[in-house]
């Protein structure tokens, strides 16, 4: 029962931040939470649920890009915060779908917890 009320706000957040499907605008973030983890842990957690994930740091944040060398699907930005870190997910516009939204939106909300 814990868990479930652990992930209840994130997972109500990430529903918040639904696909509204081909004309969601590719400048606004498809995720944006914020967490009580660290980058670190965060990173280490998505790497290991993710295939074709590729980490780097700009100044005090981490980014991560998913998907292929040359077709992106998702970018992500781990910024730490007083409280955790702040994840912000993008998404380029007509980027392959894989993973699929609906598993990366699982993964984050999972690392996220």
């Amino acid at each position: 029962m814990k868990k479930l009320l652990l992930l209840a706000p994130v997972a109500l957040a990430l529903a918040a931040c639904g696909s509204s499907g081909p004309t969601q605008d590719a400048s606004q973030p498809m995720v944006f939470v914020t967490s009580a983890r660290t980058t670190a842990d965060i990173t280490e957690c998505l790497e290991s649920r993710l295939s074709r994930v590729r980490a780097s740091s700009v100044g005090g944040a981490t980014e991560l890009a998913v998907g292929s060398d040359s077709n992106t699907a998702y970018f992500v930005t781990l910024t730490p915060v007083n409280s955790g870190s702040q994840i912000k997910v993008m998404r380029p516009a007509n980027a392959p779908d894989d993973p699929p939204e609906p598993e990366m939106r699982f993964d984050i909300a999972r690392c996220a917890t």
